[in-house]
């Protein structure tokens, strides 16, 4: 019987330390496929598995859209017996919403909730519940740096910030702690690994208060490249960012927006998505002197808002297309394809607010400009 017992458990033992050989060859082949350095042709690496590495490639589509800025008309046109229901609002571009692998929302109206009093402009408070419908319908992060960020003070910050970890959405921008605002947001989608960065050109005059200047980040060119080679250091393969920048209502960047775009883009950001114009203006693809590639989305206007006419009521998903490759020289990082979809919000007397892809809207006559004329404005070569 003894001698029984030790054959099973030799046995056993055996399969034990087999097992554990294939787990340590797929840990190995795993951590090479996200290194995001050049990879080793050492022993450690076994010759099928380096061929595996060099052939290694993935994609990934990240996606932004514009300002969510709720004016009093929008979310009392939300109000019901059970809170504030916005879903239905996103209904007819949720297919749109749900495709990208990682969407990116800019929530400019801080949602501080009831309990702060709703308010809407100069002021904003935005009800609690725009932030679960947008991770109802798609949304992954939500950036928060906006120059109305203060507009509820750090109580409305630390109130909205309350709530997104409540429901596990991920922020960046704004931020409750010193130690909060230096953790900085990485996300790995389709073994492609990045940073989230986000940043206000300011406040509305209101004064960020002297010791607190966590609650939201500045667009500080020496402070945002500093965060990028943070982020590159961590390490990831690219450096995502949302800007708050430019001039309301123009509909092409200006020289400032252009040379910080420039500046960041040499840093090290690869994709930068641009808010506060509250009307589109185009995309630019960089060639950096390392030799980058980098895609810059100027704005892109506003995705749900109570403002309308002259271009106000547009806004769109930009879709990037992210490729990662792994070969002998290392990794490297490139935009085959950027789609642009133009979304139009509808409104009848300020009330039922939906948000269209912008064709169906055409189709039923509520807007007099076309798909096709806004995707060429957002494809406009830049000089």
């Amino acid at each position: 019987m003894k001698k029984k017992f030790l054959g099973s458990s030799l046995s056993i033992l055996l399969v034990i330390v087999a097992g554990f050989l294939v787990f340590l060859q797929y840990n190995e082949w795993n951590s090479v496929q996200g290194s995001t350095k050049p990879i080793s042709t050492g022993t450690h690496v076994n010759n099928d598995v380096e061929l595996k590495a060099k052939e290694y490639s993935t994609d990934a589509v990240i996606a932004g859209i514009g300002d969510i800025l709720l004016h009093n008309t929008v979310y009392e046109d939300a109000a019901s017996k059970n809170g504030y229901q916005f879903v239905n609002m996103f209904n007819e571009v949720r297919q749109l919403l749900e495709e990208p692998d990682f969407l990116i929302a800019n929530q400019e109206s801080i949602p501080g909730g009831e309990e702060l009093g709703l308010s809407s402009y100069p002021l904003f408070n935005s009800p609690h519940e725009i932030v679960s419908s947008l991770q109802e319908v798609g949304v992954d992060a939500v950036t928060t740096a906006n120059n109305h960020s203060l507009d509820q003070g750090e109580e409305g910050v630390l109130s909205a910030i309350k709530y997104y970890e409540q429901i596990n959405m991920p922020y960046t921008g704004a931020f409750k702690s010193k130690k909060d605002q230096q953790n900085i947001r990485t996300f790995n989608v389709n073994g492609i690994s990045f940073a989230l960065l986000s940043y206000t050109y300011g406040t509305n005059g209101i004064p960020v208060p002297q010791g607190k200047e966590y609650l939201v980040n500045l667009l500080e060119v020496d402070q945002m490249v500093a965060d990028i080679k943070k982020a590159k250091e961590l390490p990831v393969d690219m450096v995502v960012m949302g800007l708050h920048w430019g001039n309301e209502y123009e509909r092409y960047p200006t020289k400032n927006q252009k040379s910080i775009a420039k500046q960041l883009t040499e840093a090290g950001a690869d994709l930068i998505f641009g808010h506060h114009p509250h009307v589109l203006q185009p995309i630019e693809k960089y060639q950096t002197s390392d030799g980058r590639e980098a895609v810059v989305i100027y704005s892109l206007g506003n995705f749900l808002s109570g403002q309308k006419d002259d271009f106000k009521d547009i806004g769109g998903i930009a879709s990037v297309t992210v490729q990662k490759k792994i070969d002998s020289e290392g990794v490297k990082i490139s935009f085959p394809s950027i789609d642009f979809h133009p979304t139009y919000v509808s409104e009848s007397g300020y009330q039922n607010y939906k948000i269209y892809p912008l064709e169906n809207a055409h189709q039923q006559g509520l807007v007099t400009y076309s798909k096709a004329e806004m995707v060429s404005h957002m494809k406009a070569p830049l000089q």
